[in-house]
């Protein structure tokens, strides 16, 4: 196993060491030829003095390691911790350490085989262990990474909130539902049979692009609790998401039926509304968003875009230069205040604003 080691950590020194450590006059191809040596002789066969150091040396190497990775300065703990790996019997804390090193260079891939060691080598190692889990989840292998992330939430007397995020998206992903709903309720402190517990997955899975799926677990926030606040909304969102506007709507209205102060439930009424280029019902509500809340864009932009389709462009300019005020990089809100500029004469204007838009989103080609 430690060949096999080995081999690992100089695939990743080969690409630096080749480069910054070859020696004056010494051809890559020979150095490369030395790290394959290297690699194929058992640590029995290296000279004494490369084979064995004292357990002073060794502690001392590890703090010097330990150092470096706190200050950010992983290539130099990878680098004093390689020669480590060569002894007879490797020093307890080396394993865990190279893994958190290529961990946080986000080598992930490097990171694992060390943190599996780590792990093999003290079991009770929560750190490499939830690192181990974190590294297997970023490259989106998940059910290696639940197992990890499963060991670590259970083991400490006050898990950090995070790590249930991350065991529940993980959950997610592998199409356990049920277990990311629990997850997600004990992050926020709720029952995992509540309301509340399936109003949150429903929203987690959104946010991971499964807006199909969530449509059940919202409805059944809403069997549980009715005025439950933000359940009709999402389910808004989901049904939008499929093109069912007319149904997004209903669910809008009641939204705002347990909530008449939602501007977001306004915003994406007044959006589907616009769908149905039903303008006058779209700027009413769109309008009502913006009177409950002034600082967000998203209202401006499509109100923007209704008094376009209406035939109001100086109306629309006003909007879209709003818009822009609030957010200068809004290709959109460019694109569109150039159509209005456009449609009322002021042709200078209307370039300018086209040529933004182009300049802000190239791919759209203008």
């Amino acid at each position: 196993m430690r060949v096999s080691l080995r081999s690992r950590l100089d695939r990743r020194g080969e690409r630096r060491e080749a480069r910054d450590e070859r020696p004056s006059g010494c051809p890559s191809s020979i150095a490369a030829l030395l790290f394959i040596v290297l690699a194929s002789c058992p640590s029995a066969s290296l000279p004494a003095q490369n084979s064995a150091a004292t357990d002073a040396d060794t502690q001392q190497a590890l703090a010097r390691a330990e150092a470096s990775i706190k200050a950010g300065k992983n290539d130099d703990a990878i680098q004093i911790l390689k020669p480590l790996t060569l002894q007879k019997a490797e020093a307890r804390g080396v394993e865990a350490l190279l893994g958190k090193a290529f961990y946080q260079d986000k080598d992930f891939e490097g990171a694992i085989p060390h943190l599996e060691l780590a792990v093999k080598q003290a079991p009770g190692d929560a750190e490499s262990a939830q690192l181990l889990g974190l590294s297997y989840s970023l490259l989106g292998r998940s059910s290696e990474a639940i197992a990890f992330l499963e060991k670590v939430q259970g083991s400490v007397p006050h898990p950090d909130p995070s790590g249930f995020y991350v065991l529940g998206v993980n959950y997610l992903q592998s199409r356990q539902f049920d277990k990311a709903r629990v997850a997600f309720a004990r992050m926020f402190s709720v029952s995992p049979a509540s309301a509340q517990a399936y109003l949150v997955l429903g929203q987690m899975m959104m946010h991971q692009n499964l807006e199909d799926q969530a449509g059940p677990e919202l409805k059944q926030a809403v069997a549980l609790d009715p005025r439950i606040p933000m359940a009709h909304f999402l389910l808004g969102e989901a049904y939008l998401f499929r093109s069912r506007v007319q149904d997004a709507i209903d669910e809008f209205k009641a939204e705002l039926e347990c909530n008449p102060i939602s501007w977001l439930a306004y915003w994406r009424l007044g959006d589907s509304y616009s769908r149905l280029e039903r303008w006058d019902d779209a700027e009413r509500a769109l309008k009502q968003a913006i009177w409950l809340d002034q600082t967000f864009t998203g209202p401006y932009l499509l109100l923007g875009k209704v008094e376009l389709k209406k035939g109001d462009a100086a109306l629309a300019s006003g909007f879209l230069e709003r818009t822009i005020k609030m957010d200068p990089n809004n290709f959109s809100a460019h694109y569109l205040l150039g159509t209005a500029y456009q449609q009322m004469g002021r042709s200078q204007d209307a370039e300018r604003e086209f040529e933004t838009s182009r300049r802000l989103h190239p791919e759209k080609g203008g």
